[in-house]
């Protein structure tokens, strides 16, 4: 379920609620009964974890391969 920030536009008090997004947007306080407003956010940070997330997972092996040679022929140069 997402989570929706508001603003309370009486007492100030900015909260979160976990709503459906079915359901419609409250349009009253629940701490002070007063009005408030749905605030734009940022939404959560997206965590990748495990393997298949990196380019590199998806690599074939004669890429790994010519990279391995690449990286080997540069460090020999040094």
């Amino acid at each position: 379920m997402p989570t929706y920030e508001y603003l309370c536009a009486d007492c100030g008090r900015k909260f979160e609620i976990f709503q459906s997004i079915n359901q419609p947007s409250l349009s009253v306080c629940p701490y002070c009964g007063g009005n408030v407003r749905r605030l734009i956010s940022g939404g959560g940070g997206l965590l990748f974890k495990g393997s298949g997330f990196y380019a590199t997972d998806y690599r074939s092996e004669a890429y790994k391969n010519a990279a391995k040679k690449e990286k080997e022929s540069k460090s020999d140069e040094t």
